[in-house]
């Protein structure tokens, strides 16, 4: 009964960030958090580096998952020190990979992709947690499988909520309304994104601020929200398995589906490179059970699980988490702020 409690408490906070992240972030304000001042202007002014809402909800949503993963985790009993080994390998070949990537597809160097990153993130799991295992003290039992459930449970979270991010900065967007097909222009006419200023992305990418287009990062953040409380239920009643697979298949099922959906440049080709990374991923997942067969593990508590995040080493270290990625993917490099200051006379 407390799993389905928990899974409850979060789909309910869930519902409500998301259901104000769809109404609000489209419009101009919510895309610059803040502006710092870097030099003076020749003309007068400063010039400025803006930090954007996009790199605050992407180490939010990090930091979101990064929890959860290792609540999961503790809930199986995995030491803490093995757990976020795991994660900080991880995050060191995905973050920079987010980036060249991108590069590499995209043929530009100051995007991200989170496809790119999942792809390497997805290749590499069960290896380096086979390979924390191997070289552990070996005075616990690593399964490989539980592990790899939960990471993709906080990757399901984590791109959910950081699609959010795009709907912040106006990438990632959907096509016109009028361009996609009729059935699907019926079922969500009524909801298509329109996204206000001129320096979203959408707007000086493909001149399409103001302009109606599918709302692909809201359905993205429904399906895989949505599908990571359906395998965090899962993961508690014990179903390691099924919790890994279904997960990954419906994310990378609707991450190949939606790539067609998309109106930004995603590489040339009638496939994308994305597209052929996520049907890889996706076989890839297939074979994980089989791969890494589970030999006897305890059954998830909750109570482990509470007692492993709600410790001061854990929440040190998201907090140093949410630093770093606030500032790696906060900072923009596409925009530049010109600043003014004044002193009021009449406070004085």
């Amino acid at each position: 009964m407390a799993s389905y409690v928990f899974v409850l408490c979060l789909a309910v906070f869930l519902v409500i960030i998301l259901a104000w992240g769809f109404k609000h972030l489209p419009d101009a304000c919510w895309q610059f958090v803040a502006a710092v001042p870097r030099g003076k202007l020749p003309q007068g002014g400063w010039s400025g580096a803006n930090f954007t809402y996009y790199g605050l909800i992407i180490a939010c949503s990090t930091v979101f998952s990064m929890a959860l993963a290792i609540f999961l985790l503790g809930a199986i009993s995995l030491p803490l020190k093995a757990s976020l080994t795991v994660a900080a390998i991880l995050m060191a070949v995905c973050i920079p990979a987010s980036r060249i990537v991108a590069g590499i597809v995209e043929k530009k160097r100051h995007t991200f992709t989170v496809g790119g990153a999942l792809f390497l993130g997805i290749l590499l799991m069960p290896w380096v947690i086979y390979l924390v295992k191997k070289t552990g003290t070996g005075h616990f039992q690593m399964e490989v499988l539980p592990v790899c459930a939960a990471l993709a449970i906080a990757y399901g979270f984590g791109e959910g909520l950081g699609r959010l991010a795009c709907l912040s900065f106006g990438c990632c967007y959907g096509k016109p309304m009028s361009q996609v097909h009729p059935l699907l222009r019926r079922v969500f006419g009524g909801h298509g994104t329109i996204f206000h200023g001129e320096t979203k992305k959408i707007a000086y990418a493909s001149g399409l601020e103001g302009e109606k287009v599918f709302p692909v990062q809201a359905v993205t953040t429904t399906l895989y929200c949505a599908s990571a409380l359906i395998s965090t239920l899962l993961f508690l009643k014990g179903h390691f398995a099924a919790a890994l697979v279904q997960v990954l298949t419906i994310t990378q099922i609707w991450r190949i589906v939606s790539e067609t959906l998309r109106h930004d440049y995603r590489g040339d080709g009638e496939i994308s490179a994305y597209q052929i990374m996520m049907i890889i991923t996706l076989f890839y997942s297939f074979s994980l059970p089989f791969a890494f067969p589970m030999s006897n593990t305890t059954a998830p508590s909750l109570v482990s699980g509470w007692l492993t995040i709600w410790s001061p080493g854990v929440i040190l270290a998201l907090q140093a988490v949410w630093m770093v990625m606030f500032v790696y993917y906060g900072k923009s490099r596409v925009t530049r702020a010109v600043i003014a200051f004044n002193v009021q006379q009449d406070r004085i």
